[in-house]
């Protein structure tokens, strides 16, 4: 059902976004170069995402659909959050009257709504832009519908178009020219596209193989990144109003929305209000906050207001941009330590445990957003060390990894095969200081070779699991070792079933359990209760990995 679809996939193309909100905020230069646009759709996207995880199961496409309209509006934050919120409502209402299985038709219907709902909302829309983006997505889904191509084929095009619109927008947008850097709202668009159609098409990477008809997602996705030159931006340009005012508004009496937006206009620009009647948010940049407010108090009453100082913003996005070319150069001043780390994370929480144990560079990527050789590549070059091993902690990301240590001709690269990242854990806790290389790798082979782990998610569609028993969309499923032996309807009962299994296999001394981006402290804390009580015995470390996708991630040793 296209509803499960959605609610499954929304939350993952979400998470990939966050992963790089600091990337795209860093390419933010318009319409001021206040830096937060990645952190703002970031905002906005995340909102949907809790709004669909409280629907009762049983919701229908209306419901989902209405989820992220109110989502998306209540959290939407900043220009690129608010538009943003305006593609989501469009492209939600387009698929309501979508019948199962969804066809190349719908997704050409869902655009084109999308499309006019995002224009309508801005009064002045400008060129080389996430609306640009938004509208030559819509083109290619038209001229796939027109070509009959299936709906696999019709995704795998608008994620190629979304890139490829993106790498264009320099070429329509003077100051992003003028910068060096694509548009920030479409690049982040555009990632959210890529990772909700790999997660859609259940693929173990967000770079599909296309159709001969097609160019590869990875060429497009490589244009747009070969335009990227982040730049620091030391003077104030780009607007004459200094404060970004957003806030929730709720109408009291209907009033005239397009005289309100005129008036907005005289105060300021990037004006937006949008919503239904009586729910709106409003934004606009202004000098004069205080009149803002109080001509849209004559309507209704205002709440959640946030009030931004853009030129502030500006100025540490400049710093922060100062800050990391410095100590870019300071680490490439200092001599090369003998052994660095780089290893593939999806979770912040994963990350930051990494970096702890001593990984110099940690790549975003996991399941349904693999990063690319080039990817690993850049990483390996960031790091100031003689050899470097990386940890790919994931089956499907090895054959990236070993291409791009293939790639190195200036250090020795090793990779060591790490199916999980419990299982760089381990082998990052074996390596001993002053060790040599080969040496290390041998503790570290040591170590993953006494790690079991295992990941509990969610189906995407109908499957079987390892002893051939039936798995249906939405089911829960239990992954020990790679291979489905539980399934389930309650995420804590297989977790604990794959623990009883592996534990009846071979009794191991600790746990450790990593709690998903959707798990709740309160569950995740339910279920490492359980465990315990279960296994006395079995030593339980218990952290947030916030990955997206699978709600624990455990392993036992």
């Amino acid at each position: 059902m296209i509803e499960n679809t959605i609610r499954t996939c929304f939350p993952i193309a979400a998470a990939a976004v966050a992963e790089k909100a600091e990337e795209i905020n860093k390419l933010n230069v318009f319409p001021v170069p206040d830096g937060d646009t990645g952190t703002n759709m970031s905002l906005t996207l995340n909102s949907v995402a809790k709004e669909l995880a409280a629907l009762p199961e049983d919701a229908d496409m209306k419901a989902v659909a209405g989820a992220i309209t109110h989502g998306s509006l209540m959290g939407a934050r900043g220009n690129s959050g608010v538009i943003t919120s305006q593609i989501l409502r469009g492209l939600s209402e387009g698929l309501v009257d979508a019948k199962s299985p969804v066809s190349a038709s719908d997704v050409a219907a869902a655009f084109r709504r999308s499309v006019k709902v995002a224009f309508q909302a801005v009064r002045k829309p400008v060129e080389g832009t996430i609306l640009t983006v938004l509208r030559d997505i819509s083109t290619r889904a038209d001229a796939c519908e027109k070509e009959r191509c299936t709906l696999q084929e019709t995704l795998d095009a608008i994620v190629v178009e979304a890139y490829q619109s993106v790498a264009r927008t320099p070429d329509l947008l003077p100051v992003l020219k003028e910068n060096g850097v694509v548009d920030s709202g479409a690049f982040g668009f555009a990632i959210f596209i890529e990772n909700f159609v790999a997660a859609v098409l259940g693929r173990e990477t967000a770079a599909p193989e296309i159709a001969a008809t097609f160019e590869s997602t990875g060429d497009a996705k490589d244009e747009a990144l070969s335009r990227v030159r982040i730049e620091a931006n030391d003077d104030w340009e780009g607007s004459e109003y200094r404060y970004c005012n957003e806030f929730l508004f709720k109408a009291e009496k209907p009033f005239d929305e397009d005289e309100a937006l005129a008036h907005l206009a005289t105060l300021g620009d990037c004006e937006l209000v949008v919503g239904a009647y009586p729910d709106f948010k409003v934004h606009v940049h202004s000098n004069e906050p205080n009149r803002v407010l109080e001509y849209m108090l004559q309507f209704g009453q205002v709440y959640e207001v946030f009030i931004h100082n853009m030129d502030m913003e500006s100025h540490d996005r400049t710093a922060k941009i100062h800050a990391d070319e410095d100590a870019a150069a300071e680490e490439a001043a200092a001599p090369p330590k003998p052994l660095g780390f780089v290893a593939v994370a999806a979770g912040s929480g994963e990350a930051e445990i990494l970096k702890s144990l001593g990984v110099d560079v940690v790549v975003s990527g996991g399941q349904t957003m693999n990063p690319s050789t080039a990817d690993l590549l850049s990483a390996v070059e960031q790091v100031n060390a003689e050899s470097v091993v990386i940890l790919p902690n994931n089956s499907n990301i090895r054959m990236a990894a070993e291409a791009a240590a293939s790639a190195c001709s200036d250090r020795r690269v090793v990779v060591l095969p790490t199916r999980s990242v419990p299982q760089a854990f381990s082998a990052l806790f074996s390596v001993m200081p002053d060790s040599e290389l080969d040496d290390v790798i041998d503790d570290m082979r040591e170590a993953i070779a006494s790690v079991r782990d295992g990941e509990v998610t969610h189906a995407v569609r109908d499957s079987a699991a390892a002893d051939g028993s039936p798995i249906h969309d939405g089911d829960v499923m239990g992954i020990i070792c790679d291979s489905i032996e539980v399934v389930g309807s309650d995420v804590a009962e297989v977790t604990l079933e794959c623990i009883r299994r592996m534990q009846e296999e071979g009794e191991g001394d600790s746990c450790t359990i990593l709690a998903g981006a959707d798990m709740p402290d309160e569950e995740f804390e339910k279920i490492v209760s359980a465990i315990e009580e279960e296994n006395p015995d079995l030593e339980v470390d218990a952290h947030r990995g916030e990955q997206p996708l699978y709600p624990i991630i455990f392993s036992i040793e």
